[in-house]
C-alpha cells in the first residue's frame, strides 16, 4: 500500500500536479492521496487581506484563516484534485477529517507559541478507509481534521500522511510512504541539487538540524518521516515525482 503526499509546490504547477496524478492513477496496489495546498491558500488569504504567518512551516491558525483553509483545502483543492483523478479512470473520493469521521485531532495547547486552530490527529479511521478502498475507490485526503465537538481544525498535511501511514501499518497494512515535492529530495545546499542526501538517519537529521543545515518547513516534514518509520511504515521517502518513481529520493532510516 501507498500513501502519497503531494505538497503546495506541486499543486501549484499544473504540469507537475497532472504527472503527479497520473502516476497516482497507474497504482496498482491500494493507495491513498493526501495533499497539502498551503501556497495556494497564501495566495487566497492575502487576496483577502490577510497575512499568512507560519512558524518553522507550521501555519498560525486564527477564525478567519481557518475559514480560508477550510474553503482552499476541503473545496476548491480536495474536489479538483478528485475531478482529474476521475479523469484519468481513478474513483477517487475527496474527504476531509470530518467526512466519515475519518481523521480526529484535538486542538493544539498553547505552549512557547500560540498556533491558534491547529489540530494534532489523535485518530485515523482505518476501518473506514479500508471500506472504501475495498470498494474499489481511492481516499484523498485534505488537512482539515475536526475535534468530535464540532470544531474544524487545520492540520498540517504531511502530519496527515504520517498518521495515515501510521495507523495503516497498525493494522497489519505493509505501507510505503512517499513525500512528493519540487525537489529530488532533502539537500544539503537548496540551489544545489547535487548535495541531495540519498539515505537519510534519524542521528544524521538530528545533527543537520542542530546545526541549522536543515531548517524551515522541511523540519515537520522529516520529523514526520520518522515518525512514520518508528510506526511501522516499510518504508519513507521525500524527492520529487521523478525520483520517487524510479525509488529514488532521500531515503528515510532509522539509527
Amino acid at each position: 500500500m501507498i500513501v502519497l503526499k503531494i505538497g503546495g509546490n506541486v499543486i501549484n504547477n499544473p504540469a507537475t500536479l497532472h504527472e503527479a496524478l497520473d502516476y497516482f492513477a497507474s497504482l496498482i496496489e491500494p493507495a491513498v492521496l493526501v495533499h497539502g495546498g498551503g501556497r495556494r491558500a497564501n495566495q487566497v488569504l492575502s487576496a483577502m487581506g490577510q497575512e499568512p504567518v507560519l512558524i518553522d512551516g507550521r501555519r498560525i491558525t486564527d477564525q478567519a484563516t481557518l475559514e480560508i483553509v477550510t474553503m482552499v483545502y476541503a473545496g476548491l483543492l480536495n474536489k479538483d484534485i478528485v475531478a482529474q483523478l476521475q479523469s484519468r479512470g481513478c474513483n477517487a473520493i475527496g474527504l476531509s477529517g470530518a467526512d466519515g469521521n475519518a481523521i480526529q485531532a484535538t486542538k493544539r495547547p498553547v505552549d512557547t507559541i500560540d498556533y491558534g486552530f491547529a489540530g494534532d490527529v489523535t485518530a485515523v479511521n482505518v476501518a473506514l478507509l479500508d471500506a472504501l478502498l475495498r470498494l474499489g475507490m481511492q481516499p484523498v485526503l485534505c488537512p482539515i481534521t475536526h475535534d468530535l465537538r464540532g470544531q474544524l481544525l487545520n492540520t498540517n498535511a504531511d502530519t496527515i500522511a504520517t498518521e495515515t501511514a501510521a495507523a495503516l501499518a497498525g493494522h497489519g497494512h505493509s505501507v510505503r510512504l512517499q513525500y512528493c515535492f519540487e525537489l529530488p529530495g532533502v539537500l544539503t545546499q537548496l540551489d544545489d541539487p547535487s548535495t541531495m542526501i540519498e539515505e537519510l538517519s534519524e542521528s544524521r537529521y538530528t545533527s543537520l538540524r542542530e546545526d541549522g543545515t536543515i531548517a524551515g518547513g522541511m523540519l515537520p516534514k522529516l520529523d514526520n518521516a520518522f515518525r512514520a518509520l518508528h510506526a511501522g511504515a516499510k518504508d519513507v521517502r521525500i524527492g520529487s515525482l521523478a525520483e520517487l518513481r524510479r525509488g529514488g529520493g532521500t531515503s528515510c532510516v532509522a539509527g
